[in-house]
C-alpha cells in the first residue's frame, strides 16, 4: 500500500471507574467534560480520518453522543486500553490506529504528527507500533514507579520497559539519559489484533506495563522521543492544574 494514503483513527479507550479518581473523565474542565475536551482536541489536529470515544460506561457513551460526536460501546470488559480498543477495530478497514489517552485533554499535535511519520517512512512495514518518550533529569521522577522506564537501541526500537530504573547506574559517569514513557501509541491495526489474542506472558504479569507483551512476542516498537509533558489527570490537583492551563 502507498504510505502516504495510510487511513488512520484516532481511538480514545475511556472507563468510568478509576481508582485513583473516580468518574474524572465525566469532571468538569471550564464548562465541558474532560473527555469532550480530549475528544474535541484529537478532532482538532487534523492527523486523523475518524475520531472515536471507545468505552465501557453509558454516561460517557451518552457524552460523547449527545454532542454529535462517535462513540463505540465496548461489548466485554477488557484489562487493558489495547484490548478495548483492539475489539472496537476488529471489523474496520483501517491501517493505522492511535490509542490517545481519554484523561490528557492537552494533546500534542507535534508528537502525535512524529509517530504517524514513522509509519509513513517505514516501506519495508518492519514497525508494528510507535510510541512516545521523554528524558528525565531528577532522581525522584526516575525512581518513582509511577514513571515507565524505557530503553532503547540505537535506531530506538524499544529494547524494554521498566517501572524500575533501567539502566542500573552501576557507572554513575557514564552519561546516560533515562526515559520516561509516555503510553500514547501508534499501532498498526494486525499488531493490535495480535496483541489482543496472545495471552500475557510473566514479563507484563510482573511489571503490569501491557508495551512488554509487544516485545515478549517479538514486535518492534519505535520510540520517538518529545519534549511535551501533558497532564494526566488523575487526582483532583492535576484538574486543577488542568483548568488554569485551559484559561
Amino acid at each position: 500500500m502507498n504510505n502516504s494514503t495510510l487511513k488512520t483513527i484516532a481511538m480514545i479507550p475511556a472507563r468510568y471507574e478509576a481508582s485513583r479518581f473516580p468518574g474524572k473523565l465525566m469532571k468538569d474542565l471550564n464548562g465541558k467534560t474532560v473527555i469532550h475536551r480530549t475528544y474535541e482536541a484529537a478532532i482538532n489536529t487534523n492527523l486523523f480520518d475518524e475520531v472515536y470515544v471507545v468505552t465501557d460506561s453509558d454516561i460517557i457513551f451518552d457524552e460523547i453522543t449527545k454532542f454529535g460526536g462517535k462513540a463505540i460501546k465496548s461489548l466485554k470488559e477488557h484489562e487493558c486500553g489495547s484490548d478495548r480498543i483492539a475489539e472496537a477495530v476488529a471489523e474496520m478497514d483501517v491501517d493505522i490506529v492511535v490509542n490517545v489517552q481519554g484523561d490528557e485533554p492537552l494533546i500534542d499535535k507535534e508528537s502525535l504528527f512524529k509517530l504517524l511519520q514513522v509509519f509513513k517512512f517505514d516501506e519495508k512495514g518492519i514497525i508494528d507500533l510507535a510510541s512516545l518518550k521523554t528524558p528525565m533529569y531528577e532522581s525522584e521522577e526516575i525512581t518513582n514507579p509511577n514513571n515507565v522506564k524505557v530503553i532503547t537501541n540505537k535506531n530506538n526500537l524499544a529494547l524494554y520497559f521498566s517501572r524500575f530504573p533501567v539502566p542500573y547506574p552501576r557507572d554513575t559517569n557514564s552519561g546516560v539519559t533515562y526515559y520516561k514513557h509516555i503510553g500514547v501509541y501508534a499501532f498498526r491495526k494486525q499488531a493490535l489484533m495480535d496483541f489482543h489474542k496472545l495471552p500475557m506472558l510473566e514479563l507484563e504479569a510482573t511489571e503490569k506495563i501491557e508495551a512488554i507483551r509487544y516485545l515478549e512476542y517479538g514486535k518492534n516498537i519505535m520510540m520517538v522521543e518529545t519534549d511535551f509533558k501533558g497532564i494526566g489527570i488523575d487526582t483532583p490537583e492535576d484538574l486543577e492544574k488542568a483548568k488554569k492551563l485551559f484559561q
